[in-house]
């Protein structure tokens, strides 16, 4: 990693189908799809909107042998309407059903938590996909470690890497390159620093497999938009991925501008920038640079403060240059950039990309968004989005969404969208609502409550780690979800919240790493 310009890190080049990643190829974007892997017809048709709208790589979940035969007649239909997508299939739980999808698609990605101690099974895979000319997925979640490597490390980055490495190590025996690997988890700083970690012990053991980016759970909207913008520009500003998702609780396809958006912002990043004290810069520690605690936003109280502004092509190393060349603790600092987009959320992606690896990395003490084409207030709310999605401080609630998938077992949208309306006006609290079982619990774990599909109709209810109400009926969710956080003491009227209108004590510290 080279802190003083941008390179891009150098991978073995892999080929899903049609289309080709690492080896200097330019970083890929993809989506995922949110229909029923046994809805041919509806499958096939989401899958060509993708396309459509320029995601070339689209995966399906096969969660079982049924869906795992029914990718023949998705690929077959697919290739019978002109569309060369590259498809992936999704396995989750049941590891032989990777064998049954490798036979059919062209890129199989399997999480080691699902797989025994043994490597048979994956031995065994990685021939077939061989055979088959299918690219192999190693695809770490935060919240599904191995329970041998969760006794060990706990849900750290340190364990996803753990993971990660005993896999790629029987790749590489087995002289098997074409191969991705993928570090998610829905919080960002997590999921930056298990990256970066891995980077450096593949190079430690000379592995160059290419690297897939996402931030889990991201949510929707705005706000999910800046959560991944922040996970992903973090690694992107230092050379690091190879394909991308941008994971939203909405239609798939609108994951493809947003990740499009990403991709050419980072194609062109000129500049280089001396590091006069590399040594107070770790990439793998998070360590505040100064005393301040609560980062501010441009329209607050910033006497004190040094107010460093980016003009080159590549803001983030030379803004990390200069914070870097302050005395530690000395001088707290604002960074300041301006951004021309007529598009408020174009605005937003570009400068979550940009700064928010600044605050994941405790350098910066404040955040400017120089926007002159949009609204101050606006300008405003999307500094604060930045600072919350990189975990330094929270003014609202955060949800912890999963995009769903054919797993999703009720309208996750809709569904988002009504616990929104009933809980955004509390603050300092997450929520996780996820569809299914097989991520949810363990990619909220550290949300306050969670909100889980358990089956058809069913709703079961977390406070924390600990499952409160199981199965019951989800049209008395939502209510008993409120009353939950009645009875944790965390919740507050709307009305009472209008009149106190300053962040709540302690909202701007909240840490969980």
């Amino acid at each position: 990693m080279d802190i003083t310009r941008y390179t891009r890190r150098p991978s073995c080049r892999v080929r899903i189908g049609s289309v080709e990643i690492g080896g200097g190829q330019p970083v890929a974007v993809q989506s995922m799809t949110n229909t029923s892997t046994l809805d041919t017809e509806g499958s096939v048709a989401q899958i060509e909107r993708i396309d459509r709208a320029g995601g070339p790589i689209v995966r399906l979940t096969a969660q079982g042998r049924r869906e795992g035969e029914n990718l023949r007649n998705i690929v077959e239909r697919l290739r019978a309407d002109g569309f060369r997508t590259a498809i992936v299939a999704d396995i989750h739980f049941v590891p032989e059903v990777a064998s049954i999808a490798a036979e059919y698609v062209d890129k199989v990605r399997i999480n080691p938590g699902n797989y025994r101690t043994g490597h048979g099974e994956l031995e065994a895979l990685i021939e077939q996909c061989r055979r088959r000319g299918v690219a192999l997925r190693i695809g770490v979640n935060h919240g599904s470690l191995a329970r041998r490597v969760f006794d060990r490390y706990g849900d750290t980055p340190e364990g996803m890497v753990v993971s990660a490495m005993e896999f790629l190590r029987v790749c590489r025996d087995r002289q098997f390159d074409q191969v991705v690997v993928s570090m998610k988890s829905s919080n960002t700083r997590v999921m930056v620093a298990a990256y970066r970690l891995l980077v450096a012990k593949m190079a430690e053991e000379g592995m160059d497999y290419p690297i897939h980016l996402g931030v889990t759970e991201a949510g929707a909207g705005l706000e999910g938009r800046i959560k991944s913008a922040v996970g992903i520009g973090a690694l992107l500003a230092d050379g690091i991925g190879d394909t991308i998702r941008v994971s939203l609780t909405e239609a798939p396809e609108n994951e493809i501008p947003t990740a499009r958006l990403l991709v050419d912002h980072f194609a062109r990043r000129n500049g280089s920038f001396e590091v006069h004290h590399p040594e107070r810069y770790s990439p793998f520690v998070y360590r505040r640079r100064s005393a301040v605690q609560i980062p501010v936003v441009h329209d607050e109280p910033h006497e004190g403060f040094r107010v460093i502004e980016a003009l080159s092509e590549n803001p983030t190393a030379e803004l990390r240059a200069a914070l870097l060349d302050l005395e530690p603790a000395a001088v707290p600092a604002i960074v300041k950039r301006r951004y021309d987009d007529a598009s408020l959320e174009a605005v937003a992606v570009r400068a979550a990309a940009d700064l928010g690896v600044l605050f994941l990395d405790g350098l910066a003490d404040g955040i400017w968004i120089d926007a002159p084409q949009h609204d101050a207030a606006a300008i405003r709310e999307v500094e604060l989005m930045i600072l919350q999605a990189a975990r330094v401080r929270f003014s609202h609630t955060e949800y912890i969404a999963c995009p769903s998938c054919g797993r999703t077992l009720y309208d996750i949208e809709k569904t988002l969208a009504t616990i929104r309306s009933r809980t955004s006006h509390l603050k300092n609290l997450r929520i996780g609502v996820m569809g299914c079982i097989v991520n949810g619990p363990g990619e909220m774990a550290d949300a306050d409550y969670g909100y889980v599909g358990a089956a058809p109709g069913r709703i079961t209810l977390y406070k924390g780690r600990e499952v409160i109400e199981r199965n019951i009926p989800q049209e008395e969710a939502l209510n008993r979800l409120v009353a939950l956080i009645k009875v944790g003491g965390d919740w507050i009227e709307p009305e009472e919240q209008t009149l106190l209108g300053a962040e709540p004590a302690g909202a701007g510290g909240r840490e969980t790493e």
